[in-house]
């Protein structure tokens, strides 16, 4: 059964929460897909990963990419798993789509964007009905994850 995780952005924004949970994914072996609506919020992504921690690098291509199927780390605009991804990551409004296909399933939302907020409910109610089993971590105000349901 898929592990469907959401987590709500409350105290940092995506790009400072997104990396580690990324990096813990890497490090249990797990291949990872990150998808997003738009190629020009992916494009900045991809920059980010690269420069995010002076001290690593979180080895990662775009699905515009050479060889986008033998990246560990994929960042797409696509529904497809190009990598054969294990873990999704779904950001900024992505739809989550095709859940049962991965081991674990995280939707990243910023509880500051309305338009974020309300497609996480959605997502929430649409996942609940087809029988997923759903968790919901929340951000404490020292930007760590607390399960919440």
């Amino acid at each position: 059964m898929t592990d469907v995780l959401f987590y709500h952005l409350t105290e940092s924004k995506l790009e400072d929460a997104l990396p580690p949970l990324i990096d813990k994914s890497v490090e249990r072996g797990w291949q990872v897909a990150v998808q997003m609506r738009e190629p020009a919020r992916r494009d900045l992504l991809d920059t980010h990963l690269w420069t995010y921690r002076e001290d690593s690098f979180l080895p990662h291509g775009t699905d515009e990419g050479e060889m986008a199927e033998r990246q560990p780390v994929l960042l797409t605009v696509s529904p497809d798993n190009i990598n054969g991804a294990t873990v999704r990551f779904f950001i900024d409004g992505a739809e989550a789509t095709d859940v049962g296909a991965y081991q674990r399933v995280v939707l990243m939302f910023d509880g500051y964007d309305q338009e974020q907020l309300e497609s996480a409910r959605a997502q929430w109610k649409r996942l609940k009905s087809e029988g997923h089993s759903l968790t919901y971590w929340q951000q404490t105000q020292d930007g760590r994850w607390e399960k919440k349901a």
